[in-house]
């Protein structure tokens, strides 16, 4: 039995006749940059997130660039982020000219430690004009925002979420719900197509609470322009089309019960890790968060991680290291002066990291074989 990382063709055959549906509808109507498509589903997901704006735009990058050239972030600030995440993150921040600084991540959650935070902004703060705080929610669970937002305003930084990965993680406490992306004065999400909700291609959103910073936005993502041809600002040509908009107006119908689906799996693959006995043992598998978690990864730590990974891939079970390098040991980010060892979580997890297959569709045949073989891997570790 063959199990794929993700199966973006089983998805599809659930929605073949609606997406194909309005595909052909935009090709009626051949208006595929902006248009009424792409504000429908602006406005779909202010609705679904909570967010006073949503603004398409050309992908998840995009989104967090976007955001700090609005923020006019540049030479002389500073930003706070976290060494584990996609490289993203960190190249928006070096691509505006602003210092970027990081603070090593909660070994229990991947996310950004706030213990660490605060000692992070106090030293971004010091000879910068103003800095911006980007925490990440990797793998699809909420960086802890309440912590975040204190340290942020202890420190007058602003807050841009790098929510990319977590469409639909929420935080439920007392009655109050809030959506991932809708904590700071800026969030980003991604539709690339291995996402949660994934397009036919690259896209992505800002969401915004702030009138006058949503309106810098949809001028910087169209050129600056707020009337064509007239051009307030030096922007750049990020839009999301109209294609992209319809197909994911029709996936976001069935976000929720995908994410269910994907909260399923992951409960399953504790229960059978731990009546095989890996866990506790060789395997760590990520903590229980009720509804905060959309599993946009299924990541464990693992004894003999890239052995494991071997006899995953020899037995036709994919898998995937979600990341082999930290930001701060990236070739490109050598001449920032940041060094070995300078934050020993994030490198661990690089080391220890395994992402196993997830996706709605995962059939509990598919859950019961990767156990198996991790089992097998581990000398069936309930009996050692």
């Amino acid at each position: 039995m063959r199990v794929p990382l993700l199966d973006l063709k089983a998805q599809y055959e659930t929605i073949r006749g609606d997406v194909e549906r309005v595909v052909a509808e935009v090709f009626t109507e051949q208006h595929f940059i902006h248009g009424p498509v792409v504000a429908r589903f602006e406005n779909e997901m202010k609705a679904y997130t909570g967010s006073a704006h949503a603004i398409g735009v050309a992908s998840g990058s995009d989104a967090l660039l976007l955001a700090l050239m609005a923020l006019e972030v540049g030479g002389g600030d500073a930003v706070v982020t976290t060494p584990f995440t996609f490289f993203a993150t960190a190249g928006s921040v070096v691509r505006t000219g602003a210092r970027l600084v990081f603070a090593d991540i909660d070994p229990r959650t991947f996310n950004i430690d706030p213990a660490l935070t605060g000692e992070a902004l106090a030293s971004a703060r010091r000879g910068s004009r103003r800095v911006v705080l980007m925490p990440v929610h990797l793998y699809g669970r909420l960086a802890p925002m309440d912590e975040l937002q204190r340290l942020a305003a202890e420190h007058d930084a602003a807050v841009v979420e790098d929510a990319a990965q977590a469409v639909g993680a929420r935080d439920v406490k007392e009655g109050r719900v809030r959506q991932a992306g809708t904590f700071g004065v800026f969030g980003a999400l991604s539709f690339f197509p291995s996402k949660n909700l994934g397009g036919a291609g690259d896209g992505g959103m800002l969401l915004c609470r702030e009138d006058d910073m949503a309106l810098r936005v949809r001028m910087l993502r169209d050129h600056g322009s707020r009337k064509r041809y007239y051009h307030e600002r030096v922007g750049v040509n990020s839009r999301l089309d109209a294609l992209q908009a319809a197909i994911l107006s029709v996936k976001l119908a069935r976000l929720e019960s995908w994410n269910a689906a994907r909260r399923g799996r992951a409960a399953g693959y504790r229960a059978r890790f731990e009546a095989a006995g890996l866990t506790p043992g060789p395997v760590v598998v990520p903590d229980e968060v009720g509804e905060q978690h959309v599993f946009h990864q299924y990541v464990i730590r693992a004894e003999r991680r890239d052995a494991l990974r071997e006899a995953l891939d020899a037995a036709g079970v994919a898998s995937q290291i979600y990341y082999p390098v930290p930001l701060h040991r990236q070739p490109c980010f050598e001449s920032l002066g940041f060094r070995e060892g300078q934050f020993p979580e994030a490198e661990r997890a690089c080391a220890e990291c395994l992402a196993l297959p997830i996706y709605p569709e995962l059939a509990d045949a598919q859950l019961d074989r990767v156990v198996e073989v991790i089992g097998s891997f581990y000398g069936n570790a309930r009996g050692r």
